[in-house]
């Protein structure tokens, strides 16, 4: 502490400079947690390019109806805008069960869980029941290249919301037999970040897809 207080006192640049260098080094690696999170957030960008493919895909191929039904004649947006509603109020209850989870409570981690996954399966319900009248209606995935392109683009976000709710189920089944213990916190941290980034994908679907497609 004397020897920083007189290289400030002197103004000793290679002093200070050394002493910084010093400070930092002992302060050591980053937590596995921050860790884990930064190595995550890596895999979400490239999930992100992926997306950013079919969503390009799509614009270049939504007017390619092949003289079948165009977007408008298709989307309800009433249905839609719900499905929009139960993911993003599940965002909110996921960051509920992060914040039982900070402060270890597991009663209402696991209640903001089971909402979280409540909400994750109406959407995919109503998305399914989407799909399925599509089908039955004569615009399948195979009717044009607009609908090659849209089933691909929210089917893919589909399977990963149904791939994040048995990931759901599987942190809630460890964390009642294990506790918070350091790994499973880990692995909730990587779990939220996801769920959100489905949430931010989605936003990119009904404002591009459904909400242009309607106005178009």
């Amino acid at each position: 502490m004397a020897d920083t207080t007189m290289a400030y006192a002197h103004g000793d640049p290679h002093q200070l400079r050394g002493m910084e260098q010093a400070a930092i080094a002992h302060q050591g690696p980053a937590s596995k947690r921050i860790v884990t999170g930064y190595g995550f957030w890596i895999f979400l960008l490239s999930d992100f390019v992926m997306f950013s493919c079919f969503f390009a895909a799509y614009a270049v191929l939504s007017g390619q109806t092949a003289g079948g039904p165009k977007a408008a004649d298709l989307f309800d947006l009433r249905s839609v805008a719900i499905e929009t509603g139960c993911l993003l109020l599940s965002s909110f209850t996921c960051g509920l069960a992060s914040i039982a989870a900070d402060v270890r409570n597991e009663r209402w981690f696991q209640v903001a869980m089971a909402v979280t996954a409540v909400l994750g399966l109406g959407f995919l319900a109503l998305e399914g029941r989407e799909f399925a009248g599509f089908v039955v209606s004569g615009a399948g995935p195979s009717r044009s290249a607009f609908l090659s392109a849209f089933f691909t683009l929210v089917g893919c976000h589909g399977m990963h919301v149904s791939a994040g709710i048995l990931w759901l189920l599987t942190m809630m089944a460890q964390v009642y037999a294990k506790g918070f213990r350091a790994d499973i916190q880990r692995r909730f941290l990587c779990f939220a970040l996801f769920w959100h980034a489905l949430d931010i994908i989605w936003v990119a679907v009904f404002s591009i897809v459904y909400l242009l497609g309607r106005a178009a």
